[in-house]
C-alpha cells in the first residue's frame, strides 16, 4: 500500500487551521447593532488557551482575552455615541471580520403569538395595514434578529439566527409588534435600532424562565430527566432561546405573554416578577426596561374566569417589578380572535413607555390610568383614578363596561359618567352600591381614557 504522506500533512494542517479560527455566537455578526456607550459583552470560542484579540474600527483600540480550558472566551468593549457602519475584527492568528455593524439601541422582545404575529399574519388571521408596513420596511438604519424556534432541557450556548438589515423579506416574517416599535423607536430618536425576537405562540411563561427562578414556586413541575423536550415545558424556551442572547447589550425588554397562564393566574403575578428578576441578573444585574402588554380581549372558549384575574395579576406585576410598565390593549382587541390586527397601538404604546420612562423624553404620557379608590354616595359609586393629568374622555362614544353590585355581591350593568375626574356609575338594580368592576371580563371593549388617548385599565373594587 502506498501512503500518500504530503496529502495527510496537508488535511491535517487545514483541519488544524480550521480549529483555530475564532468562533462567534448567532447573535454577534455582520450587521449587528451594539448598544451605544455601554461596556457591551462578546463572546465565543477559539483553541484552548489561545489568545483573542479584538479591533474595533471606530476606535482602533485592540482588546485581548484568553480562552480557558474549554476554549470559551467572554470580554466587554466600549461602544461610542450611535453612529456606523464599522467593522469589528476577532483573531486568534486568523482574522474573523464582523462587517456593517451600527452602533445604537437594542431591545429584546419576547412572548407568545401576539408577540409571534409576523407582518404577514396567519392564516385567515391579517395584521392591520400589514402588507402597506412591509412595502415601507426598508430601511438600514434598523436591524432584526429573529431566533429560530429551539427548545431544551438544558442551556445552550447558541440558537438559530443571523442579524437582517430591515427590508421587505426580512420585516414580513418579523413580529408585527416588535418590528414596529423598533421602526417608531429608530424614526424618533433618529439613531440606529436594533430589535431580537425571541418567541413561540402558546407558549405559557414558565417556559421562559431558568431553574433558578422556579425555586420559589414547589407547584410547578419541571422536566424529567428523559423527558422529551417541549414548548410548554418549565425552562425548555429559556434554555434554548433566552440563554443563547443572554448578556448581549441591550436597552430594555418587550413582553407580550398570559393567555396560557390563564387557568394558573394566581401565580402569574410572581412568576412574572421572578422571571424579570432573573433576566435583569443574566443581562448584569440592575433594572433594565421591562414593559408588556395585557392580554388581548376575546371569547375565550376555556378558563374565561380566569381571563380578568390574569389581566388583574399583570396590573399587580406591574406596580412589583422595578421599572416596568404596562399596556392596556382592551380598546383595540377582536370578538373573532384572539390575535387582535391592530398591532400598530399596542407597539405605539410601548413606544411611549420606551420614550417616556427610559428616554426621558417630556411631554409624552406613557402610563397607564387606572384605578385608585370608591367612593359610595346614595345610590351611586364615585370612581377615583391615578395618572389622568388631563383628566378623562370617551372621545364621543357611550360609556360602557361597568358594573355595580350590592351586598348581595351580584353584578349588574350600570350606566356611568366622567364628572371632572371621577366617574359616577349607578344601577336601578342596585339601590345602595358596594363594588364596582370595568371590563372586568375575558371579552369587552374598553371606552374610558385619558385626555391622552391612553385606555383606563381594567378593575374591580372587591376581592369576590
Amino acid at each position: 500500500m502506498k501512503f500518500r504522506f504530503p496529502g495527510i500533512i496537508a488535511l491535517l494542517a487545514f483541519t488544524l487551521h480550521a480549529g483555530a479560527t475564532v468562533r462567534l455566537p448567532a447573535v454577534i455578526g455582520d450587521n449587528m447593532v451594539l448598544q451605544q456607550q455601554s461596556n457591551v459583552p462578546l463572546w465565543g470560542t477559539a483553541r484552548t488557551g489561545a489568545t483573542v484579540s479584538i479591533t474595533t474600527s471606530w476606535d482602533h483600540h485592540r482588546y485581548t482575552v484568553r480562552a480557558d480550558a474549554g476554549g470559551k472566551w467572554k470580554t466587554e468593549i466600549a461602544t461610542p455615541a450611535a453612529g456606523g457602519p464599522y467593522e469589528i475584527v476577532f483573531s486568534d492568528g486568523e482574522p474573523l471580520r464582523v462587517s456593517n455593524v451600527l452602533i445604537g439601541e437594542v431591545w429584546v422582545c419576547s412572548g407568545q403569538s401576539n408577540m409571534e404575529i409576523s407582518l404577514k399574519g396567519y392564516a385567515n388571521q391579517p395584521v392591520l395595514n400589514g402588507n402597506d408596513i412591509i412595502a415601507h420596511a426598508g430601511n438600514p438604519q434598523l436591524r432584526l434578529f429573529h431566533l429560530k424556534r429551539a427548545v431544551s432541557h438544558t442551556p445552550l450556548e447558541d440558537a438559530g439566527g443571523s442579524w437582517a438589515v430591515s427590508a421587505p423579506e426580512a420585516a414580513a416574517g418579523f413580529s408585527a409588534v416588535g418590528f414596529q416599535f423598533a421602526k417608531m423607536l429608530q424614526e424618533t430618536l433618529h439613531v440606529p435600532v436594533g430589535i431580537i425576537e425571541s418567541s413561540w405562540g402558546g407558549t405559557p411563561i414558565e417556559a421562559w424562565m431558568n431553574r433558578q427562578s422556579l425555586q420559589g414556586f414547589p407547584q410547578v413541575k419541571l422536566p424529567a430527566a428523559g423527558a422529551k423536550p417541549s414548548a410548554h415545558s418549565p425552562t425548555d424556551l429559556f434554555n434554548a432561546m433566552i440563554n443563547p442572547i443572554a448578556g448581549y447589550g441591550i436597552k430594555g425588554f418587550l413582553w407580550y405573554q398570559g393567555e396560557a397562564n390563564r387557568s394558573r393566574s394566581g401565580t402569574y403575578a410572581g412568576l412574572m416578577a421572578a422571571m424579570v428578576q432573573s433576566w435583569r441578573q443574566l443581562w448584569g444585574g440592575g433594572t433594565l426596561p421591562f414593559y408588556f402588554v395585557q392580554i388581548a380581549p376575546w371569547a375565550y372558549p376555556d378558563h374565561q374566569e380566569g381571563v380578568a384575574l390574569l389581566r388583574e395579576a399583570q396590573y399587580r406585576a406591574s406596580q412589583d417589578i422595578p421599572h416596568s410598565g404596562m399596556v392596556v390593549s382592551m380598546d383595540v382587541g377582536s370578538k373573532t380572535t384572539i390575535h387582535p390586527p391592530d398591532k400598530t397601538t399596542i407597539a405605539r404604546r410601548l413606544l411611549y413607555w420606551a420614550l417616556g420612562d427610559t428616554y426621558g423624553q417630556k411631554g409624552i404620557a406613557y402610563k397607564t390610568p387606572a384605578y385608585r379608590g370608591i367612593k359610595t354616595a346614595g345610590d351611586s359609586a364615585v370612581i377615583v383614578f391615578s395618572d389622568i393629568p388631563g383628566g378623562l374622555t370617551t372621545f364621543g362614544k357611550p360609556l360602557d363596561g361597568f358594573e355595580v353590585a350590592g351586598a348581595d355581591k351580584e353584578f349588574h350593568p350600570a350606566t356611568a359618567r366622567v364628572v371632572k375626574s371621577t366617574v359616577v356609575v349607578r344601577s336601578d338594580a342596585v339601590p345602595h352600591p358596594v363594588a364596582v368592576r370595568y371590563v372586568f371580563k375575558a371579552w369587552a371593549v374598553g371606552t374610558l381614557f385619558s385626555t391622552d388617548g391612553l385606555p383606563v385599565a381594567p378593575f374591580r373594587t372587591d376581592d369576590w
